[in-house]
């Protein structure tokens, strides 16, 4: 299938509970369209932590400590990956008292991956550069307890398996090197409820927010490949 060419940049945000296949839909969207890059800033903050940076020492102070890293410290750290791809203009600051206008250039699209997670952060985000669409993911909760009832991981490489329906080779081990596959943490159910009440605390004034700028869309579905071609269709007609 020929790329489709964007019309305009794409600044994207995936939201839904945790197991709803934000991660799945984010790689699916950039294998569908290439132009497409990730910002996580899970990954930036990691980078920084390990290279040392001023900005990654600082922020490994507060994680030390037990502390959450300040929401400043996340945007100077978007800040200074949407500068290093010149996507905003190299002079843009969290003190700047307008948004940046960034780059309309079709090359300058990401999906934003950790961040927003509460509308005040969304605030802050929108003070430095707009989104344009933020797609909310919606699965029924007792389908999403299966998928987690089912999902084995595969923790130094961080490969994921379902015996639903994405099942390892051989029963246990992981395809690649033949490790044992284990559960992860966070995925019992009562954790896994534990975290989807501070979702819903925090998600529905963000939904909030960005309803009110007109960018919010929402999908609903069983499963990611239900949801998949439904979101592909929405990002064509806004951006191709």
């Amino acid at each position: 299938m020929a790329t489709k060419e964007f019309k305009r940049a794409a600044r994207i945000i995936l939201v839904g509970a945790p197991g709803v296949g934000k991660g799945t839909q984010a790689e699916r969207l950039m294998k569908r369209f290439p132009q497409l890059s990730a910002v996580s800033s899970g990954d930036l903050l990691r980078n920084a932590v390990r290279n040392k940076t001023p900005l990654g020492q600082e922020a490994e102070s507060h994680m030390r400590s037990g502390a959450l890293v300040p929401d400043d410290m996340i945007l100077r750290l978007i800040l200074s990956e949407l500068k290093s791809k010149s996507w905003i203009p190299p002079s843009t600051s969290l003190a700047d008292a307008a948004p940046a206008l960034p780059s309309s250039s079709p090359s300058a699209s990401f999906i934003l991956d950790g961040f927003p997670r509460t509308s005040p952060q969304a605030t802050k985000l929108d003070a430095l550069i707009p989104i344009n669409l933020v797609v909310s993911l919606i699965t029924p909760v007792n389908i999403i307890l299966g998928r987690i009832a089912d999902r084995w991981v595969h923790a130094p490489s961080g490969r994921v398996y379902n015996t639903g329906f994405n099942k390892p080779k051989v029963e246990g081990r992981d395809d690649v090197t033949g490790e044992a596959l284990t559960k992860r943490d966070d995925d019992g159910e009562d954790t896994w409820r534990a975290r989807l009440r501070k979702f819903q605390e925090t998600s529905e004034p963000l939904l909030e927010h960005y309803e009110r700028q007109g960018v919010l869309w929402r999908v609903e579905g069983n499963s990611s490949d239900e949801i998949s071609p439904k979101l592909f269709g929405e990002f064509e007609r806004r951006f191709c």
